[in-house]
C-alpha cells in the first residue's frame, strides 16, 4: 500500500476502485484508524513472537515474487519503530528476492499469527541487502546460531513505509504440531536435500 500522488494511503488504482464501488469511506476509516508509518508497541510485541512470515518483491520490470521466511521466534527484529532486520540463511543459490531488492527496494511483509491471536500484521517498505559483518558491526547484539543452516549469510534491513492489521476474518485456526506427530525425519535448519524435501514435485526425475 503504497502513497498516492494526493498522499493518501494506497495507490490511485486502490482509489479508483474504492470510488466505483462505493468503499472510499470505510476506506478512509480504515487508513485513519489502522495504517501507520512505523511499527507501534504492540505490533513489536507481536512480530518479536513470530516465526515465520511472507515475503514479497519484485524486480525493476515488475515481474513479481513471494516468498516464505521462518525462523526462531523473533528471526524478524525490530531494531527501532522504523527499522527492521532479518537474516537470510543459505538456501539453494538462486537469491531471488535478494536479486529483486537489489533492482526494486519496495518488498511487502505479512505475518500472520496461525496459533494464538490468529490475526496477521502487513508491512511494507524499502529494504537493502546487508553483509552479516558489516550488521553485526552496527547491532553486535545480534544473535549466532549454532546448527550451520541457521546461520545468518546476509541480512535484510527494512526501513517501514506503512504498517496495518490483516484482520482474522478468514484466518483459519491452527494448533502446534505435538513432538509425535513433527518427527517426521526432517530437522529445521537443515542442509541435507532429501530432509529438505528433496524432489517433492518431480522437476528433476521428468527431465531425465
Amino acid at each position: 500500500m503504497a502513497a498516492n500522488r494526493n498522499g493518501l494511503p494506497g495507490s490511485d488504482g486502490e482509489h479508483a476502485l474504492q470510488h466505483r464501488h462505493g468503499t472510499a469511506e470505510r476506506a478512509a476509516r480504515f487508513y485513519d484508524e489502522q495504517t501507520l508509518s512505523h511499527v507501534n508497541a504492540g505490533m513489536r510485541e507481536f512480530v518479536a513472537r513470530q516465526e515465520m512470515f511472507f515475503l514479497a518483491t519484485a524486480d525493476r520490470h515488475g515481474a513479481c515474487d513471494n516468498s516464505f521466511r521462518a525462523g526462531p521466534p523473533g528471526f524478524l527484529r525490530v531494531l527501532d519503530e522504523r527499522t527492521l532486520a532479518y537474516p537470510e540463511y543459505r538456501g539453494n543459490g538462486v537469491l531471488a528476492s535478494l536479486g529483486n531488492i537489489e533492482e526494486n527496494p519496495h518488498v511487502g511483509i505479512l505475518l500472520i499469527d496461525f496459533l494464538r491471536d490468529r490475526v496477521g500484521l502487513h508491512i511494507n517498505g524499502s529494504a537493502r541487502v546487508v553483509e552479516d559483518a558489516v550488521m553485526r558491526t552496527a547491532h553486535p547484539g545480534l544473535p549466532v546460531d549454532a546448527i550451520p543452516g541457521r546461520r545468518a549469510a546476509l541480512w535484510v534491513e527494512i526501513a517501514v513505509e506503512e504498517a496495518y492489521i490483516h484482520c482474522a476474518k478468514h484466518i483459519p485456526h491452527l494448533r502446534r504440531a505435538s513432538r509425535d506427530e513433527a518427527a517426521d525425519g526432517r530437522a529445521w535448519g537443515t542442509d541435507d536435500a532429501r530432509r529438505k524435501g528433496g524432489d517433492y514435485f518431480g522437476v528433476r526425475a521428468g527431465r531425465r
